[in-house]
């Protein structure tokens, strides 16, 4: 490096973005509102590893999927060969844990869990290589009951986060046998007007035709709207399966519409299927997918265990919060400590640990390349910093054995500089924004989250 050639300079991989500090407390509000949400209907937290043997996905989402066909990141372990790959979703990871620790052997479990997920496609508006997603699977339960209760908890989610535009659509696509029976009379319709299909749809009309289904294309439209219905197809324990959870929803006044071409790309779905759908975000309208998997763990080699569960893509919500109008990070701190010299350094130091001890927040003028900074440029710093107070330490104060507070968010007037002793500052400071002027609605359980 010897020659004044500056470093080639490093960005992050492409489709994987930084969560930047300006966005962290929308990312925070989400995560504590959907933990509170989750624990207050007894969901317990799991979290398991970002790398999964590649085996698992290829079971669990099928292997001829265009998820395990084209948007894995699998690779090989150099050290020893394994076949490894970075998790394109949540479900199957739990699952695994469900199995390998015997988790339902004393009983149900409700689980939740968040964290990154990975996917090898051409990154656009609302789709990243990686992603966050926050999920919630239920295993060992059978009844409609619990179905119904994922998508209430959702609904109480959207209202907390103040997100008014989120539809749910609905849909039941049974079990395997009835799904099989559909299928083929749905091919064989399809394959009636094979010469209207495009190339997508004419590739998955064998492997995949429920996908077909689904399609974004206008001109198929009125072929996917005359196909034959999956609800025709049900059984009666499916129908009923179906009609319990409407009853419930209904009795809870949650707004749905039936969607009969709701269907899944993966195979392990059964019975109830659900989306939150919104038009906000362009073209990407998902925000949250939901369904029962109860043939997943019997696939997975263990003992035939009911479960359902959804998962919701974070960077999507967000989009939402801030198109609903969150807007930018509340003040990061209580106090913000100016000092100058050697001496008063030292005591600041050893103060902001005592307020901190107290429960409040502190940030502590520390020197840059600049220097130390001057009172007159602390004290704008501390003015940014959103405090509430500022208190100053220099040469006189240390001299006295007092400190200075002085209030930075008080009318104009009353901005005046009080004189405390060193020893009283913190039960000064803690009053002051405990004790109850005006700080908002917000004052106690901002200062006790320790």
């Amino acid at each position: 490096m010897s020659e004044n050639k500056k470093a080639e300079k490093i960005t992050s991989v492409k489709g994987m973005p930084d969560i930047l500090p300006a966005d962290a407390h929308l990312w925070e509000i989400f995560e504590n509102t959907a933990q509170s949400i989750l624990q207050s209907y007894g969901y317990q937290n799991i979290r398991t590893p970002i790398v999964e043997e590649t085996r698992l996905f290829a079971r669990a989402i099928g292997a001829v999927t265009d998820i395990v066909e084209k948007e894995m990141y699998s690779f090989e372990d150099s050290m020893n060969g394994d076949q490894l790959t970075l998790r394109p979703e949540g479900t199957a990871g739990v699952v695994r844990a469900v199995l390998e620790h015997n988790l339902v052997y004393d009983g149900p479990k409700r689980l939740w869990y968040k964290g990154q997920m990975f996917r090898h496609e051409r990154p656009q508006r609302g789709r990243y290589r990686q992603f966050h997603q926050f999920g919630a699977e239920a295993v060992g339960f059978t009844g409609p009951d619990i179905d119904a209760e994922l998508i209430v908890l959702c609904r109480r989610l959207w209202d907390d986060l103040g997100l008014p535009d989120i539809r749910l659509e609905l849909n039941s696509i049974g079990d395997a046998a009835e799904r099989a029976a559909h299928r083929v009379d749905l091919i064989k319709y399809l394959e009636q007007h094979e010469e209207l299909l495009d190339a997508d749809a004419k590739r998955r009309l064998h492997t995949n035709p429920l996908r077909i289904l689904d399609t974004k294309n206008p001109a198929l439209q009125a072929i996917v709207d005359n196909a034959p219905k999956l609800l025709d197809y049900l059984g009666e324990e499916s129908l009923k399966h179906f009609e319990g959870v409407k009853n419930i929803l209904d009795r809870n006044a949650v707004q749905y519409t039936v969607n009969t071409r709701l269907v899944r790309g993966i195979d392990y779905y059964n019975r109830t299927v659900f989306e939150w759908v919104t038009d906000e975000l362009g073209a990407q309208g998902t925000v949250c997918a939901g369904g029962r998997y109860d043939p997943l763990i019997e696939q997975f080699g263990g003992k035939p265990t009911p479960a359902v569960g959804f998962a919701m893509g974070i960077e999507r919500l967000i989009e939402l919060m801030k198109s609903a109008g969150e807007t930018a990070a509340p003040a990061q701190c209580d106090v913000y400590l100016v000092h100058q010299g050697a001496e008063a350094q030292m005591q600041a130091f050893i103060l902001g640990e005592r307020i901190r001890d107290a429960g409040l927040d502190v940030i502590l003028h520390c020197a840059t390349a600049a220097g130390a900074g001057s009172f007159k440029s602390q004290m704008k710093k501390a003015d940014g910093s959103g405090a509430s107070f500022a208190i100053i330490i220099g040469e006189d104060e240390v001299a006295n054995n007092t400190a200075s507070v002085k209030a930075l968010r008080g009318a104009e007037g009353e901005q005046q500089q009080t004189a405390v002793a060193f020893e009283e500052v913190v039960g000064y400071v803690v009053d002051q924004i405990i004790g109850g002027h005006d700080c908002g609605d917000d004052c106690e359980d901002h200062h006790h989250h320790h």
